[in-house]
């Protein structure tokens, strides 16, 4: 499977083998992919190799560059695919630990009325933090790399991450909520 993407404006193409292991060069705010809304991934797509190895890679990059969390489009990928794996690191030292989540076609299907100040970072925009209000809680739905639907609730620092990347899914930035 061939995935061809744009960085720099050049022309990158992605074989499976180079996703399963790479880290991935990570938009910048103003290049146009962090500005679309991310297409959703199709049924036949599930479990798929290129997926699997799409959400390796994502994986691998985000915690190379100690994020706790990335989407598709941060990577080039116009998918709804995100990754939430809040843990400490030198970015986040008060994380609290949670395996990573892959969520496909996630939605947000509640939120608290309850809202939380916090700071936030991003991997795309690596020069700025800022302070944003998100919902303390958050109920969501996804589906698992297999196709499994799942529905989950999310609450405080984990719940602002899933809330972050769903942003990034919709063409948003954390800096456009300060």
């Amino acid at each position: 499977m061939l995935i061809s993407k744009i960085h720099n404006n050049k022309k990158i193409d992605m074989t499976l083998d180079i996703l399963m292991s790479a880290i991935l060069p990570v938009a910048q705010k103003g290049e146009e992919i962090l500005k679309l809304k991310a297409a959703t991934i199709a049924s036949d797509e599930f479990s798929s190799e290129w997926l699997i190895g799409l959400s390796n890679a994502m994986n691998v990059t985000m915690f190379e560059r100690n994020g706790v969390g990335i989407a598709a489009p941060q990577v080039y990928v116009s998918k709804r695919v995100i990754i939430v794996a809040s843990r400490p690191n030198p970015r986040y030292p008060d994380a609290p630990e949670m395996q990573p989540v892959v969520m496909i076609n996630p939605e947000i299907l509640s939120f608290s009325d309850e809202t939380d100040l916090g700071e936030e970072g991003c991997l795309s925009v690596p020069d700025q933090r800022g302070q944003v209000a998100r919902a303390t809680t958050i109920h969501v739905k996804y589906f698992t790399l297999c196709g499994e639907q799942i529905e989950t609730t999310f609450s405080g620092f984990p719940a602002r991450i899933v809330q972050h990347e769903i942003d990034h899914l919709d063409g948003i930035l954390f800096v456009e909520r300060l």
